[in-house]
């Protein structure tokens, strides 16, 4: 089935033509295969990283949690092993001390992690910055996200937070410095933020649990950002479980989009993580055939 029958299949002819335009397969075109282990540098830092990224927070990181401290240790070791050395977690998800646990079994400089902080000020980061490297059991951090940006004055809110990461990114305690979003109105002040290294922003088919419930207005924001040099990262892929019956379209339609690096999804344990390394490669073929 070739791209446009697909999409047709999935969401009707109208919607085929919306999605086909949305997620343009041209940049595509005479592109290597795609796989959920390709390396890439993201953003202007250049952050080597495996193109997706093993999630630890789905559900607030209840789902992931549920396999122990030494069960998601295991889990990361797994992905590791498939070629996956990119994780993402946060305070919220308290999941820094399973990644702890992994880093006893695989050495730091192998792996790229990053992580999420939700405070404002700047005594409360210097606070988060050393609590984390000690959660986490390492001297830096990767990528370093102000977690959950939500309101359109977001840059000013947090600029006390903001500062004292720029320091650490001087400093090599933080490599690389962005943001994740949860609202469209923070989204369109990101693309006027040249603070921003790094943009983690939710993104799929249908709209679910999204910024925006029109994933091409999205889409047209995040364009801009990386038309600036920003590296853009996608979550919420499957919409939070909500699209776990629509796997297949969901990848299709994010590795189709030219707007989007790479992208973090948190699977339940590893079966649903090599089912997913699995899927990756069929659906971007899909996404590069027109």
């Amino acid at each position: 089935m070739n791209r446009r029958s697909f999409l047709r299949t999935a969401y009707g002819t109208a919607g085929a033509a919306f999605v086909t335009g949305l997620a343009s397969p041209r940049w595509l075109q005479g592109a290597a295969a795609r796989t959920a282990n390709d390396v890439l540098s993201l953003g202007p830092d250049k952050i080597r990283l495996s193109r997706l990224a093993i999630g630890l927070g789905t559900f607030a990181g209840n789902l992931q949690r549920q396999m122990g401290l030494q069960g998601v240790a295991d889990y990361l070791k797994f992905g590791f092993d498939q070629g996956l050395f990119f994780w993402d977690t946060a305070d919220h998800y308290k999941t820094h001390p399973h990644v702890k646990q992994a880093l006893k079994s695989i050495p730091r400089e192998k792996v790229t992690i990053l992580t999420k902080s939700g405070v404002s000020t700047a005594s409360e980061m210097k606070a988060d910055l050393d609590r984390f490297r000690q959660e986490l059991g390492t001297d830096y951090i990767d990528i370093f996200l102000l977690h959950g940006v939500h309101t359109d004055n977001w840059p000013e809110e947090r600029k006390g937070a903001m500062e004292v990461l720029s320091e650490a990114k001087e400093k090599g305690i933080v490599r690389t410095l962005g943001a994740s979003f949860h609202s469209f109105g923070a989204l369109k002040a990101a693309v006027k933020t040249p603070w921003l290294g790094v943009q983690l922003v939710r993104i799929n088919p249908a709209g679910v649990n999204m910024d925006s419930t029109d994933p091409a207005a999205v889409a047209a924001l995040l364009r801009q950002s990386k038309a600036a040099g920003k590296g853009i990262i996608g979550m919420k892929v499957l919409g939070e479980g909500v699209l776990r019956n629509r796997v297949d379209e969901a990848l299709h339609f994010v590795l189709g989009l030219d707007c989007v690096d790479c992208f973090t999804i948190g699977a339940a344990n590893r079966g649903e993580l090599a089912d997913l390394i699995r899927r990756i490669p069929a659906n971007a073929e899909a996404a590069k055939a027109a």
